[in-house]
C-alpha cells in the first residue's frame, strides 16, 4: 500500500477531493492511504504560530522552519520521498507522475504566504511545480500531484490499456473517442470505428494521435519525432489491445 502524507495549514481543503470518485475508491480498496496533517500540530505556543516576518524586510510572512522540520522528523520513514510544492520546482509531467507512483511513501509539503524559510529546502528530495504561475498556496498543486499519481498505482483504475494510450504516453496526445449515438446534431462517428476491423482502427487511432499532437503541441511532437522506440512500444501495446478486444468480441 502506498502511504501519502500531506503537510498543510488548511487540511479541510482536501476533504472534497480525497472523499470522491477514484481517490475515495483507492483508499477504500486499501491501495493507498492518504493522511492530511495540520502543520500547526507541530507548533509549541498558544497561538500555534507557523509564520513570521522575513529577515531584511519586505512584504508578507514566511513559514518558519521549526514546525516543518519537526513534522518531517515524525513523519519521514525509510524510503519516504519528501516533495516540496513550490513554483520554483521541477515541472510536473506524466513521466514524473509515473516515477512517483512506484514509490511506497510520499510526503508533500504545501507552502503559503511568501513561501518557506529557505532552510526547509534541505528537507526535500524533490521540488515540484505544476506550472509557470502563482497560486495562493500549495494545496491545489498537491491535489493535482496526488490525483495524477494515485491513478497510476496498480489496481486503482484496473484497466492497463487506458493508461497505455492516454495523453502524453510516448509523447503523443490521446486519439479521439466516440460513443452512442452514432449521429448527433449532424456530427457522425467515423466509419472506421464501426468497421470491426481492429487493424484499421488501430491505424486510425495512431494517425489521429499523431495529427492531434502535431497540431496542438509542437513541443511534444518534436519529442515524438526523436523517440522512435517509444512509438514502436505504443504500436505494440495497441496491437495487443486490439487482439484482446477481438477475442472478447469473438
Amino acid at each position: 500500500m502506498m502511504q501519502i502524507d500531506v503537510l498543510t495549514l488548511f487540511p479541510e481543503m482536501f476533504n472534497g477531493v480525497l472523499g470522491e470518485s477514484i481517490l475515495k475508491r483507492a483508499q477504500e480498496k486499501k491501495l493507498v492511504r492518504i493522511k492530511v496533517r495540520d502543520l500547526r500540530d507541530w507548533t509549541h505556543d498558544k497561538r500555534r504560530t507557523v509564520d513570521d516576518k522575513p529577515f531584511g524586510g519586505g512584504p508578507g510572512m514566511v513559514i518558519k522552519p521549526e514546525p516543518i522540520f519537526e513534522a518531517c522528523d515524525g513523519l519521514r520513514k525509510k524510503k519516504t520521498q519528501v516533495l516540496l510544492v513550490t513554483p520554483q520546482g521541477r515541472p510536473w509531467t506524466q513521466p514524473l507522475a509515473q516515477e512517483l507512483a512506484r514509490q511506497k511513501r510520499l510526503l508533500l509539503i504545501c507552502g503559503r504566504y511568501e513561501g518557506f524559510d529557505e532552510r526547509v529546502r534541505s528537507l526535500a528530495d524533490m521540488e515540484i511545480s505544476i506550472g509557470d504561475y502563482v497560486l495562493t498556496g500549495g494545496e491545489i498543486p498537491a491535489m493535482v500531484i496526488i490525483d495524477s499519481v494515485v491513478r497510476l498505482v496498480p489496481g486503482v483504475l484496473g484497466e492497463k490499456d487506458s493508461l497505455a494510450f492516454e495523453s502524453f504516453s510516448a509523447h503523443l496526445l490521446e486519439y479521439p473517442h466516440y460513443t452512442r449515438p452514432r449521429r448527433y446534431r449532424g456530427m457522425e462517428v467515423p466509419e472506421v470505428l464501426l468497421s470491426g476491423d481492429h487493424d484499421k482502427i488501430m491505424q486510425w487511432r495512431r494517425q489521429q494521435a499523431r495529427q492531434r499532437t502535431m497540431e496542438r503541441r509542437r513541443d511534444l511532437w518534436e519529442k515524438y519525432l526523436t523517440a522512435p522506440a517509444a512509438d514502436e512500444h505504443n504500436a505494440r501495446q495497441t496491437k495487443r489491445s486490439a487482439r484482446r478486444n477481438a477475442k472478447i468480441k469473438g
